[in-house]
Formats: C-alpha cells, structure tokens, sequence
C-alpha cells in the first residue's frame, strides 16, 4: 500500500509531526546554546579584565603593573594610559588600539576573537584595560552540538515513523481480520456476528457491522417470505384454473366461465397485493377517507357494511383496499352465514373489524395465521401473511382476534 493509502497517510502524518517538532527542537537547543556559549565569552572576557584590572598600581604619580602577575595575560590583554599602551603584546590590532583609546565599556566581535574594554578607576590617570577571547573553540562546540542534534533528530524521525508503522499494522490488522471473516461468513455462515466487547473504534466498528449484517439478513429473510407469499397465494388460483381445464379436456366439457372470471380475479387480487406490499415501503405519506376506500374494498363482496364515521386515515386507499380485501376474501369464503365490516376510532387510531360467523381462530393459533403457507383445518390464512407484510410496511396493526367467530383487527392512524 503506497503513501495514498491509510497506512501511509497515517505514517506520514507521523513522520511530518516528528521532524516538525524535531526542527523545533534543533533550532531552540542551537538558540540557546549560542546565547549561552555568548554569555560565558563576556564573563570570561570581565574575569580577564578584573585579573589585569588587579596587577595595576600607581607609583609616584605613574601607572605600573606588578611585575610577573600578568606575564599570563601578555597575550590576551592590553593596557592603555590616556591612549598608550603601557603593557601587552606589542603591535596590537586597530581594532584594539581603537578600543583602548577610546576608553569606555564596549564588546566587539572581530574574526573569531570577542574584544572587551573596560576603564579603570585610577585617579588622576584614565586607564582602559582591553582583553580578549578566542571564540573558535566555542563556535566548534556549537557546531558539534547542532550536528549532534540533527542526527539525533534524524534519528527520532525514522524511529517515529517505524513506531507509527508498527502502531498502524496492528490496528489495521483488526480491521483486515474483520474483512476476512466477513467474506469467509457470507459464503458459509452468514449468521455469524463479530461480537466484539472493547470499548474502543473497532469495537464500535464491529458493533456497527454487526447491526449492518443484521439488516442485510433482514432483507434476505424478507425477500424469501416475500417468494414463500407470491408462491402460496398464487398456487391456489393456477392449481383451478389448471384443474378445471384438464377436467375439461377429460370430459370433453364446456369451461365454466363464472368459475374462470372467479379465479382470474382472485389470482389478479393476490399479484396486485403482493405488488403493493412491496411497494409500499417507498410510499411518501397520504391520507384518505376511510370510508371511500371501504366501499372501494367490498364491492366485490357480498359484505355488509354498517355506518362508519367519516374519519381520514394516514393510509393511501389502495393501500387500505390491499390490507382488506384478503381478509374480506378470507371472511366471505369461512362465513355460514354473513360477513360484515365494523369501524370505530381509537385515540389516535381507527380500528377496522372484519368479522364473519365461521370458526373463528383458535387461541393457539393467533400468530401462526399470519405465517406463509400456515392453514387451519378450515382453510384459514390464506392472505394473511400478505397483509401481515403491508401493515409492518405501512406502519399499521393486524391482530386476529379469538372470540368464537371469524374476527381480524386492523388499526389504521387517523390523520
């Protein structure tokens, strides 16, 4: 992976913080040690003048240094009266000649020597003693220092981006880890999940991946009910029209066309439900008239519908006939006797009871009914997962109801 990739920008990001804090460093250790190395010139240059300042004596009006006490500065001092050198090595620079003539405090640097002037208090005489230092040994060691820093900064670098190199692996390591697990259980075990506990990203990542993985199989799950509905709800209208055509053929007999229109309508119900359940998750939000929509439902039925309130649903209509019509189909077809359509509102909800006078619904089996494919003894649950399937869609409740009758609940929001 090149420097575009994660690792690397991490890395460099690294190695970009530590040179810049390195540089820094370099630059404020070299400041420092100049003004230090600065500092110990001037006071080695004062302690020069204060040892020759010692060896001066006036002698019957004259100034005289003592003998043999500064042979030791010969070389590294001089000492002017009233602007003639008294003492020190002969033919001294202009620079130090300047210096002493002029006599009062003043540093100046020339080459790689620090010159320093300092009057005297000799009454009656105007004495400057002026030194110097050699500044070569010191510009040396700042030079070694500074080199010295900068490979240790050199070094400090490449250890920090060798650090960071290893840190970044063993992180991504986890994430690499995670990838491959992920695509050995997509291909093998699709229910496996991360698990991870840590508190950390990648405990956050896993947890994330986890919940990802949950919605995928979700998906996958409801698309393979959605295939169990379409082919139990379609099974039954092909499998008359399929028998009513052989027992023709067989019995060289005329079709019955009521029997055909009756299948084909069912068969053309059931696609269209199962259609709108599938669309309905992408519904933008409509109200309807509950009513209205009733009448739409059960005008293929022979079902008796009582007065209802005139109320608005939060629901499309073709939504609301989608939800009803197979459970009318169920009510019609397990009905002795009649069937009928009771509303009522509820708070915030408007309930809709599809009642009949059959069977009704066992207690153990108010859930089942729902499933694909489930069927009582009596032929109870055709449509029902249908509709299970648009009331979660849409946001609406379908509950059967066990009171000795055939008795489904559907809750609608009022508008």
């Amino acid at each position: 992976m090149g420097l575009t990739g994660f690792r690397g920008r991490i890395v460099s990001l690294a190695v970009l913080t530590a040179t810049l804090v390195v540089a820094v460093f370099v630059v404020l250790s070299h400041v420092l040690l100049t003004r230090s190395a600065d500092a110990d010139t001037r006071t080695l240059a004062r302690t020069r003048v204060e040892a020759v300042a010692g060896t001066v004596q006036v002698h019957n009006g004259k100034v005289r240094l003592v003998e043999g006490t500064g042979d030791a500065f010969d070389t590294v001092a001089w000492v002017y009266e009233d602007g003639r050198l008294i003492d020190g090595a002969e033919h001294p620079t202009d620079a130090v000649s300047l210096l002493g003539a002029a006599g009062r405090h003043e540093f100046r640097v020339t080459g790689r020597y620090l010159l320093y002037a300092e009057p005297l208090p000799v009454q009656g005489h105007r004495v400057t003693v002026v030194v110097t230092v050699d500044l070569a040994p010191y510009e040396h060691s700042e030079q070694r220092s500074l080199m010295m820093s900068l490979a240790l900064g050199a070094l400090a670098v490449a250890l920090a981006g060798f650090i960071a190199h290893l840190g970044v692996n063993r992180a991504l390591r986890v994430v690499q880890r995670m990838s491959a697990l992920a695509d050995e259980w997509g291909d093998h075990d699709p229910a496996r999940r991360f698990g991870l506990e840590s508190r950390d990203e990648f405990g956050e990542l896993a947890r994330t991946f986890d919940r990802l993985l949950d919605r995928v199989s979700e998906t996958i799950a409801d698309e393979r009910r959605l295939t169990d509905e379409i082919a139990h709800e379609l099974r039954t209208p092909i499998a008359v029209l399929r028998g009513e055509a052989q027992f023709a053929e067989l019995s060289s007999t005329r079709i019955e066309p009521q029997l055909v229109r009756t299948e084909a309508d069912r068969l053309d119900t059931a696609v269209s439900t199962i259609l709108d359940a599938a669309r309905s998750r992408n519904r933008q939000a409509q109200t309807c008239r509950l009513t209205v929509a009733l009448r739409g439902a059960t005008q293929r039925h022979d079902v008796y519908l009582g007065s209802a309130p005139e109320v608005d649903v939060a629901v499309p209509a073709d939504v609301v006939v989608s939800v009803l019509t197979p459970l009318l189909d169920n009510a019609v077809r397990h009905a002795r006797t009649a069937a009928s359509v009771q509303v009522e509102t509820c708070g915030e909800h408007v309930l809709v009871h599809v009642l009949d006078d059959g069977p009704g619904f066992r207690p153990d089996d108010l859930e089942r009914v729902f499933e694909p494919g489930h069927s009582t003894a009596d032929g109870h649950g055709l449509g029902l997962a249908v509709v299970r399937r648009i009331a979660n869609a849409t946001g609406l409740g379908v509950r059967a109801v066990a009171d000795g009758r055939g008795h489904v609940e559907v809750r609608f929001p009022a508008a």
